[in-house]
């Protein structure tokens, strides 16, 4: 961990709880409406579909927050649930932008950022990293969304833009995501820089996995991030 200058998290699953979000204004939407369904089956597969949309491309003329709207109607058509209204479904697309973020995180964000700098690299829209940041009181040093890139994760042109724009030798920047496709794809450009956030007792987590997730400091066997950089100054 040595001469680590930039934190560079992920941020969809690593900082916010996507799963829970989309679980509960799903299931509140389905009450309303008198829809029951598996909505955790549901939220996982909006996820994971969300995600294989964005993964990789280059130039998009479209972001995650219209591929957010596109997949829920899609899915929504192939359940037949028809009772979710045009505003229902807004609500839906929209709190993705107002995601709670894991209770360990912010603490653990404050103390890290006197020593590192700290961003928020990410698939998600620039609009949605705002809005998601303001509501949870999260400060970063910078956002880099792949939006802004033109390419997106896991291409490698996106990880050494990354750098580039950080003024921060690769090797020096450490990638903080919870997917292991994430970690994999970061590790040749960042020089093999890369810790992953451990998740319900697993080393990673992988999208369609999460329900639930402790502390990363109660994560067995497994040192909070915070508890294990603190005693490295960056050089």
């Amino acid at each position: 961990m040595r001469g680590i200058k930039a934190l560079a998290f992920d941020t969809g699953g690593t900082v916010l709880d996507w799963h829970g979000g989309l679980v509960a204004v799903l299931a509140e939407c389905g009450a309303r409406r008198g829809v029951e369904r598996d909505w955790h089956g549901f939220a996982n597969e909006y996820r994971r579909r969300s995600l294989k949309r964005m993964l990789g491309v280059v130039e998009p003329g479209y972001n995650i927050d219209e591929v957010h709207r596109d997949v829920l109607d899609e899915l929504l058509g192939e359940a037949v649930i028809g009772a979710f209204s045009r505003e229902d479904r807004r609500t839906v697309a929209q709190r993705w932008h107002e995601l709670a973020a894991w209770p360990d995180f912010v603490p653990a964000l404050t103390r890290l950022r006197p020593r590192y700098v700290c961003v928020s690299f990410t698939i998600l829209s620039l609009s949605l990293v705002i809005d998601v940041s303001r509501c949870n009181g999260i400060t970063w040093d910078a956002v880099i969304p792949s939006e802004m890139l033109r390419v997106y994760k896991t291409r490698p042109e996106a990880y050494q833009l990354a750098a580039k724009f950080l003024g921060v030798p690769p090797g020096e920047i450490l990638m903080v995501p919870c997917h292991n496709f994430d970690l994999d794809a970061a590790r040749p450009r960042l020089q093999n820089r890369g810790c992953a956030v451990p998740t319900n007792g697993d080393q990673t987590v992988r999208p369609t996995r999460c329900q639930t997730r402790p502390p990363i400091s109660l994560s067995p066997g497994s040192p909070s991030l915070p508890r294990a950089l603190m005693h490295h100054r960056p050089r």
